[in-house]
């Protein structure tokens, strides 16, 4: 049966569907002996799926393992990416039960309920669904992702969060109190079945579903607003009455462990979640402003699997030239960029590629974002005075091999981390600023002597985030003004053909989905070594920089359009350098 409605991918026809998997995949050249070997290897530790797990190690793309699955079972693939899917018959089937098994109701016909799932060949997992349906199950292969993003539609928070919000208006006293009265009776009425309370854990969990990096609850004039950061654009999800505001305010801070009395000086505090079977950390920030306390939960899920390198997205020679520099046995590796580029996670993708257990690799944070084994990693402490500064004066007394400082932010730690370079340590560290060519004379503006930073620092990465395609709608279209300028701003010829995403149902008709990184790498050298030394002007040491190889961010960023992977409009909202 095909399900109607739902376009239907045609299976490859194959000798080899009785194969294992990881075989197979060999076979068809999709993944080497050496992904597979890892892959065997984490799932001996933490039994999953192996195709799962060669798709979160970045070996394969997830579109590829599900026709190979398709080929392995037997099985057609029901395309979700276009076709739609019954809300009814997905409610079918409980939503918990769903996502934990990865399962999607497309659609009932006759007695019959056609199911996409991420196993097709789980026979006791179909058996379950027909006891649960009362109906005959056709079963069809789709993509993690994909089962996942429509199971956020059909079991939407939104209808939830609106009469979750009405509840909580109804609830508040109608009385005409003080403001300081009214604030002691919203806190006095949260309880364990408070409206609010289910208000905060629905946009928790929608946003750990929507793959939202940031939570915003913001108060205007009219109403209180909630938006996602989702790939590093802010998008809105409701409009909540304003009287909601102060309640769920409330709510955050009693989770975090802040005082819920102090409305008007900034605070912060961190909650620590299970949702969905994923570990969770919120860090929670709050301001006053004009219309009511604005609130940010910063999202941190510790069960997704750490980035490695390949998967940050530098090009074959930065990539190439990265990995020497890290290898390095003493010196600095500086990564900048603004907030929210992806330094720590670029910093943490270093670390995990480094010999962990010949080396003493200690690292000061703030805060420590996730945990790894033979690492020592310790976290800065206001109340405990210790800063980046003192906490690294601390780990050189620790005999370390290579350090790990969260962010240089002032005099003090820039010199303790060029000293600890020059005596035979190699630091890793991130820092605020434009480019990489910026980075380094930011350490001279903090003071620091240019022979000590030409003696000390061995490469500066800067990095932006640009949102990817989605590649299940990508398409070629002529390329328009904004893509001609851009070129010719490079020096470059006009291209023939570029790429957008058209809009689907994985991007939610963004035509966007996921981010990667774009990168310049500046290796220093003896040209680069005097200039510094001679405090020589940014645009003369940008100029030695590209002479010497170095391929700047925008250069970078175009070798990314012209591959179809992102496009110039959105490298022009990211990349973006004074």
């Amino acid at each position: 049966m095909t399900p109607e409605g739902v376009d239907v991918v045609p299976r490859l026809v194959t000798t080899e569907s009785e194969q294992r998997l990881g075989q197979l995949l060999l076979m068809r050249g999709l993944i080497t002996e050496e992904q597979l070997a890892r892959a065997l290897d984490v799932q001996r530790l933490n039994p999953a799926p192996v195709g799962a797990l060669l798709v979160s190690q970045g070996a394969i793309e997830e579109d590829a393992l599900t026709l190979a699955i398709s080929e392995q079972l037997g099985t057609q693939v029901a395309d979700l990416k276009h076709g739609e899917v019954d809300a009814e018959a997905a409610r079918l089937i409980p939503e918990d039960f769903a996502r934990r098994n990865l399962v999607l109701p497309l659609r009932r016909v006759n007695g019959r309920i056609a199911v996409a799932m991420s196993d097709p060949g789980n026979l006791s997992l179909i058996n379950d669904l027909r006891l649960m349906t009362g109906l005959q199950i056709e079963a069809f292969v789709a993509g993690r992702t994909d089962i996942l993003a429509h199971l956020s539609r059909v079991h939407s928070v939104r209808p939830r969060l609106q009469q979750a919000a009405r509840s909580l208006e109804e609830s508040r006293p109608q009385m005409s109190v003080g403001v300081e009265r009214t604030i002691t009776l919203e806190l006095g009425n949260i309880t364990a079945a408070s409206p609010a309370v289910e208000i905060v854990n629905l946009l928790i969990t929608q946003g750990l579903r929507d793959r939202a990096s940031d939570i915003h609850i913001e108060p205007q004039r009219e109403f209180l607003r909630i938006r996602l950061r989702i790939d590093g654009v802010l998008q809105d999800v409701a409009h909540l009455p304003n009287a909601t505001g102060a309640a769920l305010a409330s709510r955050v801070k009693i989770m975090a462990g802040m005082n819920i009395v102090e409305r008007r000086r900034a605070q912060d505090g961190q909650i620590s979640l299970n949702i969905d079977g994923r570990e969770l950390d919120c860090r929670v920030a709050t301001i006053e402003t004009i219309w009511g306390e604005k609130l940010v939960l910063r999202l941190l899920d510790r069960s997704r699997s750490l980035i490695t390198l390949p998967q940050l997205g530098f090009s074959k020679r930065a990539s190439s030239e990265y990995h020497r520099i890290l290898h390095s046995p003493y010196g600095m590796l500086i990564v900048s960029g603004p907030t929210g580029s992806g330094k720590t996670t670029t910093l943490y993708a270093s670390i995990n590629e480094l010999d962990k257990q010949v080396r003493n690799i200690m690292t000061i944070e703030d805060p420590v974002e996730y945990m790894f084994d033979d690492i020592n990693q310790s976290q800065i402490n206001k109340l405990a005075d210790i800063s980046f500064a003192h906490g690294l004066r601390a780990i050189l007394r620790q005999d370390p091999d290579i350090i790990l400082v969260g962010e240089i932010r002032d005099r003090e730690t820039a010199e303790i981390a060029v000293q600890s370079a020059l005596t035979g340590h190699l630091v890793l560290s991130s820092l605020h600023a434009t480019d990489a060519v910026g980075a380094l004379l930011r350490f001279i503006d903090m003071g620091i002597e240019g022979f000590l930073v030409a003696s000390s620092v061995n490469a500066i990465v800067a990095q932006r985030l640009v949102r990817k395609i989605c590649e299940a709608c990508r398409e070629p279209y002529e390329p328009g003004a904004e893509e001609l300028d851009f070129a010719n701003s490079l020096g470059l010829p006009a291209p023939k053909v570029v790429y957008r995403g058209q809009g689907c149902s994985r991007c939610n008709m963004t035509g966007y989905f996921d981010r990667i990184g774009v990168f310049e790498v500046l290796a220093m050298n003896d040209r680069l070594k005097r200039l510094v030394i001679a405090r020589a002007s940014h645009r003369e040491i940008v100029e030695a920089a590209v002479a010497g190889g170095m391929v700047p961010l925008r250069a970078d960023a175009w070798d990314r359009v012209m591959a179809g992977v992102t496009t110039v409009s959105e490298v022009l909202r990211s990349v973006y350098i004074i």
